[in-house]
C-alpha cells in the first residue's frame, strides 16, 4: 500500500462514529484546559490519560488505543488554541506558547476587537493543522524508513540527542535542566533491571519492584503541583475581561491576515519537528520574523492583526510538527509529547519506524484525526468565542476540587494501590517547589519515559561491540548526533560567556 492507501485507510478509522467523538471531545477539553490559565496541554493530556484508559476499555486493544490517542492528540493541539484566549482577554497567556499573543491580541482586545482576534486565531489554528497534517503525510513515511536502518547505537545517541535537547531549552538555567534530566534517568532505574533481575533502589520495599508508575509522577508533577500552587500563591482570575462585540473578521483582517498565517504554519511545523524546539520558540520566532517584513513595524505592540495570527498559527504547527520525530523516531520533542507517548506505551504500542508496519491503523488513524480536529476546532470556536470566554471566569474554588477529583480517580483507577496516591501528593509538592524555584519539569518527563529506552539500546550496543564505546563514534549518523546534542547544548553556553566578556570590554 502506498501512502495515499494508508492515508484513506486513517480516514475510514477517524471518520467511525466513536473516534469523531472522541475528537470532539478531545478538541473541547483541550480548548477549556488552554484556556484556563496554568493548567496547560501537559497537565490536561496526564488528567485525562487514565480516564480514556477506562472509557476505551470494552473496545478491541488495537481500537482503544487508536481512541484513546485520538482524544488525548485532540486535548494537545486544542490547548494550543485555547491557550490564546486568556492571552486576549486578559492579558494572561493560557500556556507559554500564547505569550507572544499577549502582545498584540490584548491590545486588539482594548481597541474593541477582542472577537477579531480570536477568530483569526481559531482560523489561524486551522490553516496551521492543515499544513502540519501535510507535513507529516509528507515526511512520516520517509523518516520511518530511514529510522529502519538505525541500529542500536544510532537509537542510543538519538535518544541522547531528544534528552539535550530539550535540556538545552528547557526553563532558564541549562544547568537546572540537565539536573532535572538526571533525576528522570535515575527515576527510571528504580525497579528490578530486566536483564540482571537485580533490585535498584528498592530498599526492600516491594511495592517499589515494578518501577514507578510514569502516570503517576507526571499527574503528579504537572496537575497537582498547579493545583498546590494555586493554593499556596492565592492565584485567582481577577483581570478584566474585555467586551466580545464583532467576531467575524473583515476582508481586510483576512487579507493582512492571510500571509502571515501561511509563514507561521510552515515556520512553526519545522520547528515544532526539531525535538525540544516547541511551540512556544516556533510561536517567538514567527512573531519576530513577522515584524522584520512588515512595511510598517511600529504597528506591532499596539494591535497589529499580524501579530496574533502568525505567532497563533505557529504554535498550533509546531504542535503537529512535535508528532513527527515522536511517531517515525520515537523521539518524543516536548513534555506534551512525551506524555503522549507514554500513552502509546500503555497500550504496549511503540512509537518509532516499526510503528507505520505493526500498527498503521493507529498511525494513520492519529494522522487522519489531526485534520478530523481542526475542523472540528473551527466549527466549534467560531460561534463558541464567548462561550469560551465565560470559562476564564471559573472560580478557582471550583475549579481545584474538581482537577484533584479526577487526579487521584485517574492514578486510583489504573493502579489501584495507596502508594501511588501517596507518590501522587509527594510528586505534587514537589512539582511547586520545582517550578517555583525555575526547574523545568519536562527533561525530567523525557528522562523517565527514554531512560528504559536509552539503557536497552546501550546494552544491545555494547553487547554487539563486545564492550567498545568506540561503536557510538565509528557509526556515521551516531557520531552525527552527538555532535549535534554537544553543540544544542554548548552554543547557548558558549554566547552566553561571549556576551559577558562583551559587557565586561564595554565597562
Amino acid at each position: 500500500m502506498d501512502t495515499l492507501d494508508y492515508l484513506l485507510q486513517g480516514f475510514a478509522t477517524a471518520l467511525q462514529w466513536h473516534n469523531l467523538l472522541f475528537a470532539f471531545f478531545g478538541v473541547l477539553i483541550g480548548t477549556a484546559v488552554g484556556v484556563l490559565p496554568g493548567i496547560g496541554p501537559m497537565s490536561g493530556i496526564a488528567l485525562l490519560m487514565p480516564i480514556t484508559a477506562s472509557i476505551t476499555g470494552g473496545l478491541p486493544p488495537e481500537a482503544a488505543a487508536t481512541s484513546s490517542i485520538i482524544l488525548l492528540a485532540g486535548v494537545y493541539y486544542g490547548a494550543m488554541y485555547g491557550g490564546s484566549t486568556t492571552s486576549i482577554l486578559l492579558n494572561t497567556p493560557g500556556e507559554s506558547s500564547s505569550v507572544v499573543t499577549t502582545l498584540d491580541g490584548h491590545q486588539m482586545a482594548k481597541n474593541g476587537r477582542a472577537g477579531i482576534a480570536l477568530a483569526i486565531c481559531a482560523i489561524g489554528s486551522f490553516a496551521a493543522g492543515i499544513v502540519a497534517l501535510i507535513g507529516l503525510i509528507l515526511l512520516a513515511n520517509p523518516l520511518a524508513s530511514i529510522a529502519l536502518k538505525f541500529g542500536p547505537a544510532e537509537y542510543t545517541s538519538l535518544m541522547l540527542l531528544g534528552l539535550l535537547a530539550v535540556s538545552g531549552l528547557g526553563g532558564k538555567s541549562i544547568t537546572k535542566a540537565l539536573m532535572m534530566t538526571v533525576c528522570g534517568l535515575l527515576l527510571a532505574t528504580i525497579g528490578i533491571d530486566n536483564v540482571s533481575g537485580v533490585t535498584r533502589f528498592t530498599y526492600d520495599i516491594p511495592v517499589l519492584y515494578s518501577g514507578l508508575e510514569f502516570l503517576t509522577i507526571a499527574v503528579g508533577l504537572f496537575a497537582l503541583g498547579e493545583v498546590f500552587k494555586a493554593i499556596l500563591e492565592r492565584e485567582s482570575n481577577s483581570g478584566e475581561i474585555a467586551k466580545i462585540d464583532r467576531i467575524l473578521p473583515t476582508k481586510q483582517d483576512l487579507k493582512d491576515s492571510a500571509m502571515p498565517i501561511v509563514r507561521g504554519s510552515v515556520f512553526g511545523f519545522f520547528i515544532g519537528v526539531l525535538p525540544g524546539a516547541g511551540a512556544t520558540l516556533a510561536s517567538f520566532f514567527s512573531y519576530i520574523m513577522e515584524k522584520k517584513l512588515s512595511k510598517n513595524p511600529e504597528k506591532f505592540g499596539t494591535g497589529a492583526i499580524q501579530g496574533v495570527a502568525a505567532p497563533e498559527a505557529a504554535n498550533n504547527a509546531a504542535a503537529g510538527g512535535a508528532i513527527v520525530p515522536l511517531l517515525t523516531l520515537g523521539i518524543p520533542g516536548s513534555g506534551s509529547t512525551a506524555i503522549l507517548m507514554s500513552a502509546f506505551i500503555m497500550f504496549n504500542i511503540t512509537p518509532g519506524p516499526l510503528l507505520f508496519e505493526e500498527h498503521p491503523d493507529v498511525a494513520w488513524g492519529l494522522i487522519a484525526s489531526m485534520f478530523v480536529g481542526n475542523a472540528i476546532l473551527l466549527i466549534l470556536n467560531l460561534p463558541m468565542v464567548k462561550v469560551f470566554a465565560k470559562v476564564v471566569e471559573t472560580p478557582t474554588k471550583y475549579l481545584i476540587p474538581l482537577i484533584v477529583g479526577f487526579s487521584f480517580f485517574g492514578v486510583y483507577a489504573v493502579q489501584f494501590s495507596v502508594f501511588d496516591l501517596m507518590l501522587l501528593i509527594g510528586c505534587g509538592v514537589a512539582g511547586y517547589f520545582l517550578s517555583r524555584n525555575d526547574f523545568p519539569i519536562a527533561p525530567l518527563v523525557l528522562g523517565l519515559v527514554l531512560g528504559p529506552m536509552i539503557e536497552n539500546n546501550l546494552r544491545r550496543a555494547l553487547t554487539l561491540s563486545n564492550g567498545d564505546i568506540m561503536i557510538f563514534f565509528e557509526k556515521p549518523i551516531s557520531l552525527a548526533f552527538i555532535i549535534v546534542g554537544m553543540l544544542w547544548i554548548l552554543t547557548p553556553i558558549f554566547l552566553k560567556l561571549r556576551g559577558k566578556k562583551i559587557i565586561i570590554n564595554e565597562e
